[in-house]
């Protein structure tokens, strides 16, 4: 090989090595792909009211949520994740409807929480695990209005502008409405369903009763125009209590009226008796009460877990004193009206721990019509001249009820 031919081979020889000295460096200098997360133990726990939604992370995730309208979501956007989720943990539960997730884009994933109705964040954190290595998301969420979730939407838009919402001059407009907003009863006819409540010595269900008398009461506040006026039902359908509570929240009622008519082991008692909220029962008799209304989920087939002691406990809490007050003044009232027009039973207020009064801001009674035990309450229950009397006089008590509020500015 002549003196030429071995400068070309050097030549050659050192281009290679420099591409390849390049590229090692290219290699080296570029970013390294990050490890997908893992999520992994998402559980849910709650009711209709609130719930609390944790999932566990191998890696801190840095997640970023917004909410969505129609139906109503919490949407969660993270990092690249592997979802090793158990299936029986994503059924619907309490608030939450549906649980979806999956991969949005390259680098991005996404878990969408549809709830059963409007709902506010109290808060999502990010925290270390104490006893295990990993990070855990941590999700309170609590049945609101259609006003509480709109009004998230519209800051949401402002801060973010991570979702679509009513445009500015919608917004205002909507205010206004909001000031104009008619007082708003929601009625509870107790019991439906798998779950007939009651039976009376003739055979009457409470489920019948109930929503008969909840019926003609309806049509009888409607009759002012004065009231927005919804029920928690209005046929023969189950409801568990926390779904009850979670209408009157809803549709931010200004009074909640839950209707019944029980049996009672002495039979020779009978007359009507309205109910307040108390953790501590007013006698042996209105205990006895609670406890068969609070077992009606237990009944028709559901079984009540306290998955959350705190969640329960902070329930309890939050029964506002001022939502106390407005509860005691009803019920004050609408003894008084039903003393004119029907049968009262002796100290006809009482109270007791019913969880479908405990919606913590929606003042909130029983009514129990009568007993069915009784041969001549059941008859009267029956009686339809009877139940106009009973919702004329629970009306009345509304009208006084709302002119005071609202005079208190309320």
């Amino acid at each position: 090989m002549g003196l030429a031919g071995m400068r070309r081979n050097v030549v050659r020889i050192g281009s290679s090595f420099l591409f390849l000295v390049l590229g090692l460096f290219v290699f080296l200098s570029s970013p390294v792909s990050a490890a997908p997360l893992e999520a992994h133990d998402y559980k849910m726990a709650g009711d209709a009211v609130h719930m609390r939604i944790v999932m566990n992370f191998d890696q801190e995730p840095e997640p970023k949520w917004f909410l969505l309208r129609g139906p109503h979501r919490l949407v969660i956007d993270l990092p690249e994740t592997k979802f090793k989720l158990d299936s029986k943990e994503l059924k619907a539960r309490g608030l939450i409807q549906n649980v979806r997730f999956g991969k949005l884009e390259e680098g991005t994933s996404r878990l969408i929480l549809t709830a059963k109705g409007p709902f506010t964040v109290e808060k999502l954190d990010v925290l270390q695990n104490e006893d295990s290595a990993g990070y855990r998301l941590v999700a309170d969420i609590t049945a609101a209005s259609d006003r509480q979730f709109e009004e998230a939407l519209a800051i949401q838009s402002q801060t973010t502008g991570s979702t679509e919402t009513t445009a500015k001059a919608d917004r205002i407009g909507q205010a206004a409405a909001r000031t104009a907003k008619k007082f708003t009863v929601v009625i509870d006819p107790g019991h439906g369903g798998i779950d007939s409540g009651a039976e009376g010595v003739s055979g009457t269900q409470e489920k019948s009763i109930t929503l008969a008398f909840a019926l003609e009461l309806r049509a009888k506040l409607a009759e002012s125009g004065k009231y927005d006026i919804y029920m928690t039902r209005d046929k023969d359908e189950f409801l568990r209590l926390d779904e009850r509570v979670r209408i009157a929240r809803q549709h931010e009622a200004d009074i909640f009226i839950s209707i019944h008519a029980d049996t009672i082991r002495l039979k020779g008692i009978r007359g009507a008796t309205v109910y307040t909220v108390s953790d501590k029962a007013s006698d042996a008799e209105s205990q006895a009460l609670a406890d068969r209304e609070n077992l009606s989920d237990q009944l028709a087939g559901i079984e009540i877990k306290d998955e959350n002691q705190e969640v329960a406990d902070i329930l309890i809490e939050l029964i506002k004193r001022e939502t106390h007050g407005f509860s005691m003044k009803f019920a004050k009232s609408l003894v008084g009206e039903l003393a004119n027009s029907v049968g009262l039973i002796n100290n006809p207020h009482r109270f007791a721990g019913f969880r479908v009064l405990k919606a913590p801001d929606v003042p909130s009674v029983l009514v129990e019509l009568g007993y069915l035990s009784n041969p001549k309450d059941e008859e009267q229950l029956r009686n339809p001249d009877w139940r106009g009397k009973a919702a004329e006089s629970i009306s009345n008590a509304v009208a006084s009820f709302a002119a005071a509020k609202t005079a208190a500015g309320g």
